[in-house]
């Protein structure tokens, strides 16, 4: 395999760990905890892994004899940066137990669990994909693992390559099936521990005990770079309206993380959005006005961030999404048996008078995205709604009828753009690379020290990584019920962005002057090599929010 310049170069680069994972290590247990909320329906869900205490790894004097264990690992869900030294990190800490331990990786996700498809990680697979992107050491999958025969199955091959325990690296859902495979296990007695990994780079995994989840360093620097490079050439050309929506379906933290970096002109939060029941006619309102005001000082040209899931979040559209997600999972053999053209009309006459008037009032192409296939969820897919066009089309009409009102005297032409995949298999920034090869590193000590049921926790790393804080949370501490597929069901709760929050506040605190004036940053790209500055820092985000805990 031909190799460029930087991968040769970063194959040899070795991660930054705390050092209380560099010794003798020791485990220390905190209180008993309880679900965010809840808590009796978590606790009768999960009454072998409920209420667990958190673990932290502490420096120890003593040293003990470990006997080989084999592990397994499943990479789950979209890809993100850092995955391969997650697994690295696994490797290495097992090993360390004891030479002869093996890892074994399950091919394309939980499927290949459940399909027996699995290759041993030997040291020279690892060593190919140290400090590398994607996830391709295996494959991904988006299988959910929810049924006793899955378990079953699972369980089959388990005890065939005689593993005693399970990492799943994945994210909110991802985890929470983690969780529900440990309580069945250790139910049943199976002898398997299973651990998890948070990931995701829509940043939305997180909270006091999960600072952020892996990948989401690296893909707002890979956006704020090419955002970076739109604002030069829009800064230069004069001309252009850019309207960019960026990943995070339930959550807008890509897009705050990327406003704090780059400052736009115009960055819409869904969450402020939701809070102040906005309609989308005064979203476009808002646009429409900056845009009006920018072109009466001259500037005809602009940036607009768009979280990929507003829609979801303007009150009145997420009351018909929900809607729509009901009806279409209970009668989604009977929709997809309507003639196409006679759908938008069938859906018109089954729902509630209010989400029916929107529905109607929707352009046939949204209004058709609205209906497309769910995810494995059973929710809307929103990164298949345009919304970037749908904005700059709206924004225009607007401004149009602005300009009749002798409210608007300029020219707007637009660009749309859709940051996605872009991000999601970038080699990982110095922040990821470490942060990854800890989480991996932690996870074989929770296995070591006998714990299923956990998420692998590294905190405190706005601090040099040999003062972060390695240990564990228990995954039943993080969850509540939601309706999925109609149904109530045990999930890992999503954490938005926090109106309230120093990140947002920051943000909203300069954003009116981001507006008028063009005070765009220019990140580039990411920096592998040269002073701690410049290479190492975490996204603005984090370090806002430890600030905030270290004033407290």
């Amino acid at each position: 395999m031909t190799k460029s310049a930087l991968q040769i170069a970063r194959a040899v680069y070795v991660p930054k760990v705390p050092k209380t994972l560099k010794g003798i290590v020791k485990i220390q247990e905190g209180e008993p905890t309880q679900s965010v909320s809840d808590p009796e329906a978590i606790k009768k869900l999960f009454p072998n892994t409920y209420g667990m205490p958190i673990v932290k790894f502490v420096e120890g004097t003593e040293k003990k004899q470990y006997a080989p264990i084999n592990v397994g690992v499943i990479l789950s869900g979209g890809q993100a940066p850092g995955g391969h030294n997650v697994i690295a990190g696994i490797f290495d800490g097992i090993k360390a137990l004891h030479p002869e331990s093996r890892l074994y990786g399950f091919i394309l996700g939980p499927g290949g669990l459940i399909d027996h498809k699995y290759m041993e990680l030997t040291s020279d697979i690892i060593d190919e994909y140290r400090n590398t992107g994607g996830f391709d050491i295996i494959g991904s999958g988006r299988t959910k693992l929810e049924t006793k025969e899955q378990f079953d199955k699972g369980l089959a091959i388990l005890k065939q390559l005689k593993i005693s325990a399970l990492v799943i690296i994945g994210g909110d859902d991802s985890n929470t099936n983690a969780c529900v495979l440990a309580e069945y296990y250790a139910q049943t007695g199976a002898g398997v521990q299973v651990i998890g990994c948070p990931k995701t780079i829509d940043g939305d995994l997180k909270n006091e005990m999960i600072e952020t989840s892996f990948g989401f360093d690296t893909a707002c620097k890979v956006y704020s770079e090419v955002i970076g490079n739109i604002q030069r050439d829009c800064n230069s050309a004069r001309k252009y309206w850019h309207f960019i929506k960026l990943m995070g379906r339930s959550a807008s933290h890509i897009a705050l993380e990327c406003a704090l970096q780059v400052q736009p002109n115009i960055c819409i939060i869904s969450e402020e959005v939701e809070a102040q029941n906005k309609s989308l006619d005064d979203v476009i309102q808002y646009v429409a006005d900056v845009v009006a005001q920018r072109a009466a000082n001259g500037n005809n040209f602009g940036t607009v961030l768009i979280p990929e899931g507003l829609i979801e979040f303007i009150p009145a559209m997420k009351k018909l999404i929900n809607e729509l997600n009901d009806y279409l999972a209970q009668n989604e053999d009977e929709f997809k048996r309507i003639k196409r053209s006679h759908q938008r009309a069938h859906i018109i006459d089954k729902l509630s008078a209010e989400n029916s008037k929107i529905y109607a009032s929707l352009p046939e192409t949204v209004a058709r995205q609205l209906t497309l296939d769910r995810d494995p969820h059973g929710n809307v897919q929103v990164s298949l709604i345009e919304t970037e066009k749908l904005l700059a089309e709206m924004v225009g009409k607007r401004l149009a009828e602005m300009a009749k009102e002798g409210k608007y005297v300029g020219k707007f032409a637009t660009q749309v753009h859709f940051f996605g995949y872009e991000g999601r298999c970038a080699a990982p920034s110095n922040y990821d690379a470490d942060y990854c090869y800890s989480l991996g590193y932690t996870a074989a000590g929770l296995i070591s020290s006998g714990k299923t049921g956990y998420m692998s926790s590294v905190r405190n790393t706005t601090a040099p990584a040999s003062e972060w804080i390695a240990g564990g949370v228990p995954i039943t501490m993080m969850m509540n019920m939601e309706r999925r597929h109609g149904e109530l069901k045990p999930v890992i709760q999503k954490a938005l962005v926090k109106l309230n929050g120093g990140p947002f506040k920051v943000f909203a605190g300069q954003r009116d002057a981001w507006a008028v004036n063009t005070d765009y940053v220019y990140p580039g790209p990411i920096q592998y090599f040269g002073p701690t500055e410049v290479c190492d820092q975490p996204t603005k985000t984090l370090q806002i929010e430890q600030e905030e805990l270290l004033q407290k």
